[in-house]
C-alpha cells in the first residue's frame, strides 16, 4: 500500500483535526435573524427578464428564512437606478444583489454600500472596480462563441452579418464585442454590414435594422445582445420578407413566441432562476462570511473573505423544439409572486 505524506508534523496535526471534527466547520443550521432582508435592484424593472431571477432569489433565500425586495426603477435611467439603490440602503438591508445599468457611476454607491456593512454582489452586469463581493453571470464569451459558430453553421463561412447593440451595459457590450473579434479570428470572410445601437428601444432596432436590410439585401444574419431590440429586428425583417437568420440573447414572451413561430432561429438566455440562486447564496455568505475560516489573509488585510469574482450560471439555448419549457406565464402560475 502507498503511504501519502502530507509535510510533516505541523500538516498531521492539522490533518488529525480535520478528521477528529475539531477543525472549523460549517455551522450545523445557518438562518437569518428575524426582519433579515435581502434586496434585489435592477433597471427597467417591468421587464420579464428579472421575474424567474427574483423568483430563484426568493426560493433561496425561503430555505434561510430571510425576507426578501425587489426594488429598482422602470427606467433606462442610470441616475433613476442609482437614486432607488440609495434609497435601498437608507432601510439598512443585509445585503443587495444589484444590476448596475453602468459600471463606473456604481463604484461609489456600491462602496459606501459595503463601507457601511451592506453586503452588494453583482449579477449578469458588474461593476468590477467596487468593492462588490461576487459576480454572477453567464458566460458571455462562450455565448458568444457559440452564437457566431451557429450563424457559420447555418448560412456558411462567407457571407454578410450585422449587429444591433446597447452600449454602456458591460454584459450586452461583451456579447458584441466578443462575437464580432471571433468572427474576425477564425471566419475572416464573414464581412459585417451593420452595427447599430438600439439601447433596448424595439422602435429603434426596427428602423435600424430597415436600414441595414436597404443598404445590404445580401444580409444573412443578424446577432442581437438582447431581447428587446430582437422584437423590433424580427418585424423589420418579416414585413420586408427578407431570409435573415436571427439570433439574440435573452429571452421575453414576445421574442419566444417568434421562436416557436420560426421568425427567430434562437435564443441564447441565461439560466435566469439559477442566476438569482446563486446571486442570494453569494450575497447571503458575503453578510454571514464568519461561517467559515478560509486559509489566507482576510484577518489582517481587512477584506470580506467569502469573495466569487466571477461565478458562472451558465445559459439555455432556446429553439422551436424547446421553446414550452421558457413559457414564463406557466413557470410562474400559482406562485408566490410578492
Amino acid at each position: 500500500m502507498m503511504k501519502l505524506t502530507l509535510g510533516g508534523a505541523v500538516t498531521s496535526l492539522a490533518l488529525a483535526a480535520f478528521v477528529s471534527g475539531t477543525a472549523p466547520a460549517l455551522a450545523d443550521t445557518i438562518k437569518c435573524e428575524p426582519g433579515e432582508t435581502y434586496v434585489m435592484n435592477v433597471m427597467v424593472s417591468a421587464h420579464p427578464y428579472w421575474v424567474p431571477v427574483y423568483e430563484g432569489f426568493k426560493q433561496a433565500a425561503d430555505a434561510f428564512g430571510c425576507e426578501t425586495v425587489f426594488s429598482g426603477t422602470p427606467d433606462y435611467d442610470i441616475t433613476k437606478q442609482i437614486a432607488s439603490f440609495e434609497q435601498d440602503l437608507v432601510k439598512q438591508p443585509a445585503g443587495v444583489l444589484l444590476h448596475p445599468m453602468q459600471a463606473d457611476p456604481f463604484i461609489g454607491p456600491i462602496n459606501q454600500a459595503v463601507d457601511s456593512g451592506i453586503a452588494v454582489v453583482t449579477f449578469a452586469a458588474d461593476s468590477p472596480n467596487s468593492k462588490r463581493t461576487s459576480y454572477i453571470t453567464s458566460d458571455n464569451l462562450a455565448e458568444a462563441k457559440f452564437a457566431a459558430e451557429e450563424i457559420v453553421s447555418q448560412i456558411g463561412e462567407t457571407g454578410e452579418y450585422a449587429v444591433l447593440e446597447n452600449p454602456g451595459q458591460s454584459n450586452h457590450d461583451l456579447r458584441v464585442t466578443a462575437l464580432i473579434s471571433y468572427m474576425e479570428d477564425n471566419y475572416p470572410d464573414m464581412k459585417l454590414v451593420g452595427r447599430q445601437t438600439t439601447n433596448q428601444d424595439s422602435n429603434a432596432a426596427y428602423r435600424a435594422t430597415a436600414s441595414i436590410l436597404q443598404a445590404n439585401p445580401n444580409l444573412g444574419a443578424m446577432w442581437i445582445p438582447e431581447a428587446g431590440s430582437a422584437e423590433g429586428a424580427v418585424a423589420a425583417v418579416s414585413e420586408a420578407g427578407a431570409d435573415v437568420l436571427i439570433m439574440h440573447a435573452d429571452i421575453t414572451p414576445a421574442t419566444l413566441e417568434q421562436i416557436k413561430a420560426g421568425n427567430i432561429h434562437m435564443a441564447l438566455s441565461p439560466n435566469q432562476g439559477m442566476q438569482g440562486f446563486l446571486g442570494f447564496l453569494a450575497t447571503f455568505f458575503a453578510v454571514h462570511s464568519d461561517v467559515f475560516d478560509p486559509f489566507n489573509d482576510y484577518k489582517v488585510s481587512g477584506y470580506n473573505p467569502f469573495q466569487i469574482p466571477f461565478a458562472d450560471n451558465g445559459f439555455a439555448v432556446i429553439t422551436k423544439e424547446n421553446a414550452e419549457s421558457f413559457d414564463l406565464n406557466a413557470y410562474m402560475e400559482g406562485r408566490d409572486t410578492n
